[in-house]
């Protein structure tokens, strides 16, 4: 059994890394937030140490470590705001735990360099959660493409997440801490985008505002054009008719890859490929977050060339 610390116990994402270290048969013995809204502990690890102020949180993981090494913290989960993760990191890694961050790792690729180095002086590891590469429907592609290696395909992305007002007001709507719309709910399906279809090769982007992205990027196998929203305005109709908050698609040579379902159990297979001495570390996710970067900065084409269809009805 292996002992785990967490870092942001309040947001919305630490239940699945709760649900994952007990699901692997581990221990919860210690979580940290600012925000003490974490009764969801109870549901997992009620008999876990919980702290509102990181500097109790560091002393108390070096008293752990000091009093032998079947207390010591052995892994340092981060679910904190996207701004503080490269901090975060670098924290679990001076603990002597390995670290498992969420997405996306950094918002900088420079980052990535320096980071490397730091687990390299403290012989730990950094592990991230890029789950889509373990699931099923991603991986029955993937075997597709590999089995063609000459074939390009067209591939249409949409992403539309609604949020309210509130997103504006957190750390999520400012591009400095979450890495806007593109970085926050977008780097995920970039990296899968370059797991499943190879070498990035062009990165275009048609738009970007503070509640939607889209641009085109073409990979080795790959002629993509994409779109991500937290506008619930975007929707499609039928979707709104519904009642529904979310749509999610993806079609390749115009058929749908199917990977609505399949989620619930995502982060468990990436705990276990870590605590199996598998995992996706630094360098795999290298190349999403240079491409999220190159979003938030390059300049906008406009409604030109291979544009995402459904930029036409919104911004007309």
């Amino acid at each position: 059994m292996k002992n785990f610390a967490l870092i942001g116990a309040a947001g919305d994402i630490a239940p699945r890394h709760m649900k994952a270290i007990k699901d692997t048969s581990n221990e919860l013995v210690a979580a940290v937030d600012p925000n003490d809204s974490v009764g969801i502990i109870d549901s997992y690890f009620p008999q876990a140490d919980f702290f509102t102020e990181f500097e109790r949180f560091d002393r108390h993981l070096e008293k752990l470590r000091r009093a032998g090494s079947d207390k010591k913290v052995d892994y340092v989960s981060i679910c904190s705001p996207n701004y503080i993760h490269d901090a975060h990191i670098r924290f679990a890694l001076r603990s002597g735990a390995d670290a498992i961050c969420e997405k996306p790792l950094v918002l900088k690729p420079h980052n990535i360099d320096a980071l490397q180095e730091i687990e390299r002086e403290s012989n730990n590891k950094v592990h991230t959660i890029l789950q889509l590469r373990l699931h099923q429907a991603i991986l029955d592609l993937k075997e597709e493409v590999d089995a063609n290696p000459d074939k390009i395909y067209d591939v249409d992305l949409t992403y539309i997440t609604s949020r309210g007002k509130w997103y504006h007001f957190s750390w999520k709507g400012d591009e400095d801490k979450s890495g806007g719309v593109a970085t926050n709910i977008g780097v995920h399906f970039y990296d899968m985008l370059h797991f499943v279809f190879g070498e990035l090769k062009q990165n275009i982007v048609h738009h970007r505002d503070p509640m939607r992205a889209s641009g085109y990027l073409e990979y080795a196998q790959a002629r993509v054009r994409w779109f991500l929203s937290v506008n619930a305005e975007d929707l499609p109709d039928e979707v709104k008719a519904q009642g529904q908050r979310t749509f999610r698609n993806i079609t390749a040579d115009g058929q749908q890859i199917e990977f609505s379902q399949g989620f619930t159990d995502l982060h468990t297979k990436i705990y276990e490929d870590i605590l199996q001495g598998g995992g996706f570390g630094l360098e795999e996710n290298r190349v999403a977050i240079q491409t999220v970067a190159d979003i938030r900065s390059m300049d906008l084409a406009g409604l030109k060339d291979d544009y995402h269809p459904i930029l036409k009805r919104i911004l007309s």
